[in-house]
């Protein structure tokens, strides 16, 4: 039987009965701070360089930040058990404020990029002790509409996250989008303190997959190296590393027990593997415009913060109404879903690069409403065939493999845009012609990706 839809006491729905709003509450702004991150940055960055410098560094905003997501979702469940799970939420959403308070007091950009790591690092935890938290603060019976209500808060990130940062790079202030996030960390930890219980949570066998977090941290790192050295050889050898080191990931993911993805990630005989390779080929290619779309759409066309802000958060709307759209989709109908969105995406990747680098305003938010269309059309098919294919002792890994992959994707992606950005002649600022003439090939360099992912989705729908 389903839980009631209304409190018999006060017949308010349940989640805004008096005694589980606060909860709720709690949750949801544990989930905001994560969810609103990263499109509010990606609105205030073009004002973040002209003011302290770092175009050639763009892409690494974006990845030391996802690269510390990575690694605290890995560890939360450890830190979880040695401190119990009150004082793990507590001590990440002090880490995430620390994170916020460097990158507004930042001087330039390598202090900038340290604040983002540690914002990445408090972020992670927080989304992952959050969901923890929702097991310790609600009754079974509730948990399905909890989890179900916390999802809208990404859709409402999608609205008012452009218009927060927009807001605060038109007025000049930047730093003031972070030192909001500071005051809404320091809100989160007292609540947590108050709700939260004390008691220690996880698995006592449980490990940290240490040595694929190290490799995975280094591939990154060497493929954003690689975007700011003057000596092309120099360059590609990082390059070519920055791979090799991922892919040993893959390989050290095999031969452990303590694992970060599914053993049968990178294996493409099975729908697991294929559903990851997938995950990962599509944020890699999509992520370029959410790194360096809104300095684009600024220089080219004079637009203000906050109009760049909706116009590349149209990508998100359109993966949100496409996702809602297809969620009763029969179940027989899955392989049509993932083959029409991975089709939509290879086409959006090449549109989007077009239009971000040559047309106006309409067309480009256009373009970006098209590519996020492919990713809500397709990606619940993706996650779902993946993780149904895993054995039944490594579902609830693949489950948590999907978003790490997906981060790892954006995190490999943003370095390597860094990188092609500053081959291209934009690590010092974006120049309106310059953009017309090479600008196309900055995101138009991942269609090969988009191109793969299009082919293990073909393949994964048809087995």
């Amino acid at each position: 039987m389903s839980p009631p839809a209304e409190s018999p006491v006060t017949g308010r729905p349940v989640l805004l009965d008096p005694a589980l709003l606060p909860r709720f509450a709690l949750l949801c702004l544990g989930i905001w701070l994560n969810a609103a991150d990263t499109l509010v940055t990606a609105t205030i960055m073009p004002s973040v360089a002209r003011d302290i410098g770092g175009y050639q560094y763009f892409g690494w905003s974006v990845a030391a930040y996802l690269m510390g997501s990575i690694v605290a979702g890995a560890c939360s469940g450890k830190l979880s058990l040695a401190l119990g799970l009150r004082r793990a939420t507590a001590l990440s959403g002090l880490v995430y404020a620390i994170g916020c308070a460097m990158s507004a007091l930042a001087p330039g950009f390598v202090i900038f990029i340290l604040g983002r790591l540690i914002q990445g690092l408090g972020a992670g935890a927080i989304v992952a002790l959050c969901y923890v938290a929702i097991t310790a603060l609600f009754p079974e019976r509730l948990w399905p509409k909890v989890y179900g209500a916390v999802a809208g808060i990404w859709g409402a990130a999608t609205l008012l996250g452009p218009l927060l940062g927009g807001l605060f790079a038109q007025a000049g202030f930047w730093r003031g989008a972070f030192w909001m996030f500071v005051v809404q960390a320091v809100i989160f930890i007292g609540a947590v303190m108050v709700m939260l219980p004390s008691e220690k949570r996880g698995d006592e066998r449980s490990r940290i997959p240490s040595l694929q977090l190290t490799l995975l941290v280094v591939g990154v790192a060497l493929i954003a190296a690689a975007g700011v050295v003057t000596d092309p050889r120099l360059a590609a050898a990082l390059a070519v590393g920055g791979i090799l080191a991922m892919a040993a990931m893959l390989v050290a993911n095999r031969r452990t027990e303590d694992r970060l993805l599914p053993y049968a990630a990178g294996d493409l005989s099975t729908a697991t593997g294929l559903g990851l390779l997938t995950v990962f080929a599509f944020e890699a290619a999509a992520i370029g415009f959410t790194v360096y779309g809104p300095a684009f759409i600024q220089a080219r066309l004079g637009a203000s913060p906050l109009v760049t802000g909706y116009v590349t958060g149209a990508i998100a709307a359109g993966w949100t109404a496409c996702a809602l759209a297809v969620s009763n989709l029969p179940a027989h109908r899955d392989g049509a879903a993932i083959r029409a969105g991975a089709g939509v995406i290879l086409v959006g990747v090449l549109v989007g690069a077009w239009a971000v680098t040559h047309a106006g305003l309409m067309e480009t938010a256009a373009a970006m409403l098209f590519l996020g269309c492919g990713f809500g059309l397709s990606w619940a098919f993706i996650a779902r065939h993946a993780i149904a294919s895993a054995p039944p002792e490594e579902q609830a890994l693949a489950s948590a493999a999907v978003p790490t992959t997906q981060l790892i994707g954006g995190a490999a992606g943003a370095a390597a845009a860094g990188a092609m950005a500053n081959v291209l002649g934009f690590g010092h600022g974006i120049d309106p012609a310059a953009a017309q003439v090479h600008g196309f090939w900055l995101f138009a360099a991942f269609a090969p990706l988009a191109l793969v992912g299009f082919l293990a989705a073909w393949k994964l729908a048809r087995v």
